[in-house]
């Protein structure tokens, strides 16, 4: 038998969407794990370690929200796609901040949840470079994945790592929002490119005066050779 690309947990209380979300998956090589309950969802997590997790922001119990911040605050960095209904932005919006990875908005195609899967496991574990970068304080390694500050290290979801290091491979460059949804995300016309002022954020409140990344008013973002 053909071994598996891990096991993705499915926090989703729609037992007839979270059905076609395992058939999908399963379709595509993951072993998967339902849970219909935030409570249980959470409980799963520490049970079943799986390489992804599925999570539905309105869940009875422990909402999804609350559930990723839990995670986080565990220090359980396990990549989340977080599923929202489309009048729940806000919601999505402090899902991202809280360390979700990415979101799916219903409705979406099966075809695309498994897409985005497989999109946020490379993000995870394919390094995004090799150079080690040292800007003040700072200290990025792409090929350990590691982030220190003043040699404490940062904790940064796979998104923020890869956002920071594409800037910091182009240093000086800028690009706009679109180009980067595009390099970092592999897609670019999907979302709403405020995301990427989201990510920018939550980076510049890890780092604090340690960021290297600087605001191109009208245009993107650039990384520079100095902090702050």
């Amino acid at each position: 038998m053909c071994p598996t690309k891990g096991l993705v947990l499915i926090v989703e209380d729609d037992r007839n969407i979270a059905s076609l979300q395992e058939l999908y998956l399963t379709r595509d090589g993951f072993d998967t794990h339902i849970e219909t309950d935030g409570l249980r969802g959470l409980d799963a997590v520490e049970r079943l370690r799986p390489v992804a997790i599925v999570l539905d922001v309105a869940l009875p119990g422990l909402d999804g929200v609350t559930l990723c911040r839990r995670l986080r605050e565990r220090d359980d960095w396990t990549p989340v796609l977080l599923v929202t209904a489309r009048g729940e932005e806000a919601d999505r919006i402090l899902g991202l901040e809280l360390g979700a990875d990415d979101y799916l908005t219903k409705p979406f195609s099966p075809g695309e949840l498994v897409a985005r899967v497989r999109t946020v496991l490379r993000r995870t574990q394919g390094p995004p470079g090799g150079r080690i970068h040292s800007v003040g304080a700072l200290r990025v390694d792409p090929v350990r994945r590691t982030v220190r500050r003043d040699e404490e290290e940062v904790e940064l979801t796979a998104t923020e790592f890869n956002l920071l290091v594409h800037l910091l491979d182009h240093r000086g460059r800028v690009f706009t929002r679109a180009q980067l949804l595009a390099h970092v995300w592999g897609e670019e016309a999907y979302r709403d490119p405020r995301v990427v002022d989201v990510y920018v954020s939550q980076i510049r409140s890890k780092l604090g005066d340690a960021s290297p990344i600087r605001t191109v008013r009208g245009v993107g973002y650039s990384a520079t050779d100095t902090a702050g």
